[in-house]
């Protein structure tokens, strides 16, 4: 039995992929999960009609994606009710996701209570961090007492891309130094040293790092006290104002990286801003984890805008060529999963299509000891 359902909830969509072994035997996207306009009310109940049109026969394992795993889950876990509990005592650190999670857990138990439940955590990837990268300096106490701490997050994702770059390159992962940027609407760059994540982007939440969609990443923390004291703006709405009205669509009033190419290729000046803005911030995030990690064999890109937006890759890696770091210009220009530097450049450039669902099949099925 190697057949796998992946139920992939997000805020508002589940994604899911039904496979036997490697091959995909069906997928599907139900999009506008909560919102008005025609969508299921809920994850409930966009999860009972996907489970309802589905032949499941033979199923060895249902694997679910969960945000935010905190310092309990570390690797992926058979789902008991020990676990249900623990993940539901994990909302706070994840309140826009991980009830969504539960949400799919929960009705997959329900109609299929004889087929092991897996959870994949977001999060679990990153738990080989050194403590020196997950400690923020903040007093010790306050930090222990409500949980803060750099968890980081797209771990699925960075694992894949990670160990698919090894696989192109033809190289041992567990030698390989690789950066690797899932830049989507949510953004995260890692740094993976023999296979494990030495460093990440995002931090206590997803908010931290690279400039995202509708997300700020890296701010001076006192902005949210000035916001507060001098802007009169409550908590919520600075929490709405930096997770929602940010990063790209704060800067042009739109968040997909496509509108604001085009924006910039007709001469707007806010769209060349934050442009700028964007990239910059990824250059800035490429060296510092080329300096911690020593030496780095491969740079990869990933996700809608790191797989799609040629000058992206371009200007993100401009300026780098002392570190060997070089964008072949036809090579950038190509689809699929590639290497996009020059021939003889010292760092090889890859462009990786990342694929979450396929590595948390594989998770799940390694937990069950499926083939």
């Amino acid at each position: 039995m190697s057949r796998v359902l992946v139920l992939n909830c997000g805020s508002s969509s589940v994604k899911w992929r039904r496979y036997d072994g490697e091959r995909v035997l069906d997928q599907g996207t139900v999009e506008r999960v909560g919102e008005p306009g025609g969508g299921p009310a809920d994850h409930t109940t966009a999860v009972r009609q996907i489970l309802a049109g589905q032949d499941l026969s033979g199923l060895a394992a249902v694997g679910h994606r969960v945000v935010h795993g905190g310092r309990t889950f570390t690797t992926p876990v058979l789902v008991d009710d020990a676990v249900l509990a623990a993940i539901r005592d994990l909302v706070p650190l994840a309140p826009l996701h991980n009830p969504a999670n539960l949400a799919g857990i929960e009705v997959a138990r329900e109609m299929l209570p004889n087929v092991p439940q897996v959870a994949v955590f977001d999060t679990a990837f990153h738990h080989t961090l050194p403590e020196a990268a997950t400690t923020y300096a903040i007093d010790r106490d306050t930090a222990e007492r409500y949980a803060i701490r750099r968890y980081g997050f797209h771990g699925t994702s960075h694992a894949y891309v990670s160990r698919r770059t090894a696989e192109l390159l033809g190289r041992p992962y567990e030698q390989l130094r690789t950066i690797t940027l899932h830049l989507g609407n949510g953004a995260s760059a890692c740094a993976v040293a023999d296979g494990r994540s030495v460093a990440t982007s995002m931090g206590m939440s997803p908010l931290e790092g690279l400039v995202m969609g509708t997300r700020s990443g890296d701010l001076d923390p006192a902005v949210i006290f000035h916001l507060r004291r001098e802007g009169g703006l409550s908590v919520d709405e600075i929490d709405d104002l930096l997770n929602h009205r940010s990063g790209l669509l704060g800067l042009t009033g739109v968040n997909d990286m496509r509108e604001v190419l085009q924006r910039r290729a007709a001469g707007d000046q806010a769209a060349e801003l934050a442009f700028d803005v964007y990239c910059r911030r990824i250059t800035g995030y490429v060296g510092a984890y080329y300096a911690l990690l020593g030496r780095v064999d491969a740079i990869a890109f990933t996700a809608g805008v790191g797989e799609h937006a040629a000058p992206v890759r371009a200007a993100a890696l401009a300026g780098l060529d002392r570190l060997g770091i070089a964008v072949d210009p036809d090579r950038n220009a190509g689809k699929g999963d590639r290497v996009i530097s020059p021939e003889d450049a010292e760092v090889t450039v890859c462009v990786i299509r990342t694929d979450e669902e396929r590595e948390i099949a594989r998770q799940a099925r390694a937990v069950v000891g499926a083939g």
